[in-house]
Formats: C-alpha cells, sequence, structure tokens
C-alpha cells in the first residue's frame, strides 16, 4: 500500500490535509489529518482527483474516428501526460457504415491494448460520445451536412451492439421528427443530450420530459437565450435534473458568459470539455476533422467559412482558464471531476477521491502547475 500526503480535494469539494492509500489500482482510503501534521513540501501540494473529459474529439494529431488502435493510444497517452485520466472520444456526423467500424475498433481496442505496464487503453477511455447523425443542418457547426440523419432507434441499436455497449453520451436536435420519441423510449438505454439543434424553450422542455438530461457545448449550436425566447438554454436552466456543457477556452464563449452560467447553473450542474480536435498538441497548421479542412492559428481552429472546429486545448487547461476568469477553484474542478463522471454514469468509479474509486490522482502546487499524474496507481512525473 503507498500513501500520498497533502492537501486534498475531498468529496465535499474543498481542500483539506490528509492522505489518501493507494492498493493495486484503486484507493483504499482517504484520511484527513491536522495540516500542522503535514510536511512543509506537503503542504505546499495539491492532491486532485484525475481529470474526466467526456467531449473530444482527438489531439496529438489523432483523431479518433480515424477508427485505429493507434490513434486511440497516442491520444489516451497525450490526455493522461495532461492529466486527463478518464475520457469519453465523441465521433461526428458520418455515415453509418463508418460510424459503426470506429465503434467496433474501439470496443475492441479497449479490450486488448495496454499503453504501458499496469494501464490498459480500457481503463483510460471509459466510454463513447456519439456527436451526430441526429442533429439539424442550419446548426451542424463544424458537422458534415451530407450526413445528417433523422432520428433511428435502429441505427442506435446497431451502433451500440458494434459498440459492444460503450456508447453513453448521443446528441440529438429535439425538433427532428421523431426525436422527442426516440428519446423517450430509449432513455433507459441512452443519455441523451440537446446539441445542434434550433429547438425553442418549448420544445427543448419537451425532450427534457421525454427524458434528455444533458445539453452539448451550451450556447454553441443553438439559440441565444433573449429576453422573450430563451431556448435551450432557459430550459436547460431551469431544469435540476439536466448537465451542461461549457467549453472554456477563451475562443467559443466570451469570460463573462462563463462566469454567469456558473451563477445560473450553479456548480453542480457545469460539466467543463474540451471539444479538442486533432491540433491540441500540435502547431498551426492545416488538420482535419469528420472530412472537413480546418486551419489551426494560436488558440483558435475554423473551418474555411470560419466556422469555430473543436478546440485546441486540453480540459486541464480549460480547467485552468476557469479559475483564471474568477470560477472558485474547488467549483472548477468539480466541474473537470465529478460532475463529468456523473453526467456520463461513472461517478462509482472516477472524479473523485473515494474508496473504491480507480487511482486515478493529479500531484499540483499550489498555482495548479501540474507535477505528477497517477493512472490506476501507476504514476508518471513530469518536470
Amino acid at each position: 500500500m503507498r500513501e500520498i500526503k497533502g492537501i486534498l480535494y475531498t468529496e465535499a469539494f474543498r481542500f483539506a490535509a490528509g492522505t489518501v492509500a493507494l492498493e493495486g489500482d484503486r484507493i483504499v482510503s482517504v484520511t484527513p489529518c491536522g495540516e500542522a501534521e503535514l510536511t512543509p513540501g506537503e503542504r505546499e501540494r495539491y492532491i486532485l482527483p484525475g481529470l474526466v473529459d467526456i467531449h473530444l474529439h482527438g489531439c496529438a494529431g489523432r483523431d479518433f474516428c480515424e477508427g485505429t488502435a493507434e490513434a486511440f493510444r497516442v491520444m489516451a497517452a497525450y490526455e493522461l501526460e495532461h492529466g486527463v485520466t478518464t475520457i469519453c472520444p465523441a465521433t461526428m456526423t458520418l455515415p453509418e457504415e463508418q460510424l459503426g467500424a470506429v465503434c467496433a475498433s474501439c470496443a475492441q481496442a479497449v479490450r486488448v491494448e495496454t499503453l504501458s505496464e499496469g494501464i490498459a487503453l480500457g481503463d483510460v477511455i471509459r466510454g463513447i460520445y456519439l456527436e451526430g447523425p441526429f442533429i439539424a443542418a442550419k446548426k451542424k457547426g463544424a458537422q458534415n451536412a451530407a450526413y445528417i440523419r433523422l432520428p433511428d432507434a435502429g441505427l442506435l441499436s446497431r451502433l451500440q451492439a458494434a459498440a459492444d455497449g460503450m456508447i453513453r453520451m448521443v446528441t440529438i436536435a429535439p425538433e427532428m421528427p421523431g426525436a422527442l420519441d426516440c428519446i423517450a423510449e430509449n432513455a433507459d438505454a441512452f443519455r441523451f443530450s440537446i446539441a445542434h439543434t434550433c429547438a425553442d424553450y418549448d420544445t427543448a422542455r419537451a425532450a427534457i420530459r421525454a427524458g434528455a438530461r444533458h445539453v452539448t457545448h451550451l450556447y454553441n449550436a443553438m439559440p441565444p437565450c433573449l429576453h422573450r425566447e430563451p431556448g435551450v438554454v432557459g430550459a436547460a436552466a431551469e431544469a435540476a435534473e439536466v448537465t451542461a456543457e461549457l467549453i472554456c477556452d477563451g475562443q467559443h464563449l466570451h469570460d463573462s458568459t462563463v462566469r454567469n452560467t456558473f451563477r445560473l447553473f450553479g456548480p453542480e450542474r457545469l460539466v467543463l470539455v474540451s471539444d479538442s480536435m486533432m491540433a491540441a498538441g500540435m502547431p498551426d497548421g492545416t488538420y482535419a476533422l469528420g472530412g472537413q479542412a480546418v486551419t489551426v492559428g494560436g488558440p483558435r481552429a475554423v473551418l474555411a467559412d470560419g466556422t469555430l472546429a473543436g478546440s485546441v486545448t486540453d480540459l486541464y487547461g480549460c480547467m485552468l482558464a476557469a479559475i483564471g476568469l474568477g470560477i472558485p477553484a474547488e467549483n472548477a474542478i468539480r466541474a473537470a471531476t465529478y460532475n463529468p463522471a456523473c453526467a456520463a454514469g461513472l461517478a462509482g468509479e472516477c472524479g473523485a477521491l473515494r474508496a473504491g474509486n480507480r487511482a486515478d490522482l493529479l500531484i499540483t502546487d499550489r498555482a495548479f502547475g501540474l507535477r505528477a499524474v497517477y493512472k490506476s496507481g501507476i504514476a508518471a512525473t513530469f518536470s
């Protein structure tokens, strides 16, 4: 058994002195103590849960929809190096054959591939986020309109079979014909997220009543929240059972929007996501997303027409950005750990320093500079 002492980010979403004990790939105990019981060095470090990114498309020059074990390994390794210990990579709006192949390839890879001794690929990739094809053409964003489909429970079942049950989130535009019935009839099998939609307030409310419990990249690819037309944002804000994503990369949302959304929804319902594409961690240049060319310059990734095409920031960077905007660190960390784990149905294994959870944790300094990452109890230290 190994013990790590420091200032813990606790299950109460607060910082307190304590010890985390690890055995094998699990946390076996979390014990509080007085700060005076820590050494000076231990008092200068935070111990956080590993971050959980439930919505990303790529990084390190690779894209999830490549559908290869190598791409999955490169992505997972990059995310681990940047403090993200659990991921649910996202597909794009693509033909059924391609989506099925990606799902099947991922399911196979997580069964057999390893990243290093003691760390299996399946310990990092814990689900698939199906973003499209059930979206509205007018709010397609960087998605390819040629492959948009009407909501189809049969297609969902076929893809889930190919994925061996790995699909955890399904985006859907609730105004699409058949969408509300699809949500209502399949809400026990899938987590539906309102996304890429022209839905008004009433339609969004109907989707929530039908069983939608999440909103993909809030504000982006949906009507704005206006005083007489509150739209998806207003409907989601009123529904205590709904969580919502924010992309805090400095490009997708104004700083004031981030701060006010934390006030509107509360820290318990917001989920930070990177929505990163393959250029994350790469130099400026031309890349691809969903078969479309993306130009990257600095922190901004755009299609030829200027449409934002995902981010080039990892989730740890998004969390730091939120803190830099004045979001209390306790709330930003929660939105990057526990909340996404809950939204994806993973709260019993990650997202918190809790006995029985996987031994995924981060060591940082008091300025949140990342110093070490533990995945399944295996440590890797960065300078």
